[in-house]
């Protein structure tokens, strides 16, 4: 994350003695990226991180990755997905996936178990119900519209804390996710011309401190099996979750899509204006309600378009997106239109927007540059008629 916050409790210097009530060292741990080269933090812990009394491998659920082909754009109703008793991170449904980030939605009702990804940063979003994200900085409470990012090999859980199960699109990126280049400025900070600022980022604010021995963390690491990626329980001696303090610029940071401030213009925006994170080889964008163009012939639907270097993924989660009418897509709904496929608006979509000043809607868009495949949740999910209903009569 671009900014610096300080939480609990820090020496003045850094790398110098910090020593606990009974005298004792706390043990200071470097979290950072590239090698020393890139954003940090420093975590101050009651025992030593390096702590385990076992490892052994660990079988997650499986899926499996099929080509999009015949190709054609897919319709996914992530609604009709079974996810009773799950929880946020081994109940996650698979949906799309490539060598670069992979994308799924779970239906969670239960705390998860200690997790770490070791592969990559998380990008989560939520649709419906309420999360409370436990990790070694801190604790979040996160609600409907919240996007948060969980930093590569962040210790953390997901804590569903409503009545109701949460709705989660998840994203799991093979690198670093943060806010685009082209909205900082060389030391980080956001720039005028940003949709978003630090005003409305949020992080934990205290230490989360919990005692307790033989704790069993699951680790999403490098390592590749027949399966694909490994994972591996480990046990540690101490909860990691006994970091008294830490500063730096890494840590799980949470963002509100309702914070997002649209730009428009006299006609028609293309979908750059609407970019809310970039990861490797893919970007993150938010569609909120906004005015539109306002041009006296402007049409203010998107036009036919193909972005020839990236297939585009739609997570339909709010208010009326025009440009779908009469395809079958709803709250919930995700629309996958790769590329080598024109896609544009629904057939009367372009006539019906004329004179329309205000979209009421909500969607997260993924656009990838490289081909998304089909796990087995969208398989299972389909609508398979998604793809002629542009043949339909307006």
């Amino acid at each position: 994350m671009p900014y610096y916050r300080s939480v609990g409790e820090v020496p003045r210097k850094r790398h110098t003695q910090f020593r606990q009530p009974d005298g004792t060292l706390y043990t200071e741990e470097l979290m950072g990226q590239e090698g020393f080269s890139a954003d940090s933090s420093l975590l101050y812990h009651r025992h030593p991180p390096t702590a385990i009394v076992a490892a052994e491998a660990f079988t997650p659920p499986g899926y499996t990755r099929l080509p999009n082909h015949p190709l054609k754009p897919r319709h996914l109703q992530t609604h009709k997905l079974d996810g009773s008793g799950a929880d946020p991170v081994l109940g996650r449904r698979h949906l799309l996936a490539n060598d670069d980030v992979r994308i799924g939605y779970a239906l969670a009702d239960r705390p998860s178990p200690l997790y770490r990804n070791a592969t990559g940063d998380e990008c989560l979003y939520v649709e419906a119900g309420t999360l409370r994200l436990e990790s070694t900085f801190g604790a979040l409470d996160l609600v409907a519209g919240d996007y948060v990012v969980v930093p590569t090999s962040t210790v953390h859980r997901l804590v569903p804390t409503g009545d109701t199960p949460v709705r989660l699109l998840t994203i799991e990126a093979t690198g670093h996710i943060g806010p685009p280049k082209r909205y900082l400025s060389v030391r980080g900070q956001f720039l005028e011309h940003s949709p978003y600022c630090e005003r409305d980022v949020r992080g934990p604010d205290a230490p989360l401190l919990v005692d307790d021995t033989d704790v069993e963390v699951l680790v999403r690491h490098r390592a590749r099996t027949a399966t694909g990626t490994a994972w591996t329980r480990h046990v540690y001696a101490h909860h990691p979750f006994d970091v008294v303090g830490w500063d730096g610029h890494q840590y799980p940071w949470a963002f509100s899509i309702h914070d997002f401030e649209p730009i428009t213009g006299r006609l028609h925006q293309p979908p750059p204006v609407h970019q809310t994170f970039q990861g490797p080889n893919f970007v993150i964008c938010s569609f909120v309600p906004r005015k539109v163009d306002y041009h006296p012939d402007a049409i203010p639907v998107p036009y036919h378009h193909h972005n020839v270097d990236s297939d585009e993924m739609l997570f339909y989660t709010g208010g009326n997106y025009e440009a779908r009418r009469g395809s079958g897509i709803g709250q919930g709904s995700i629309s996958l239109h790769p590329s080598g496929f024109t896609h544009g608006p629904q057939p009367g979509a372009a006539e019906r927007s004329i004179g329309v000043d205000f979209f009421d809607e909500l969607a997260v868009m993924v656009d990838t540059f490289r081909p998304l495949d089909l796990c087995d949740a969208a398989v299972e999910c389909e609508d398979p008629g998604y793809a002629w209903t542009w043949n339909r009569q307006p």
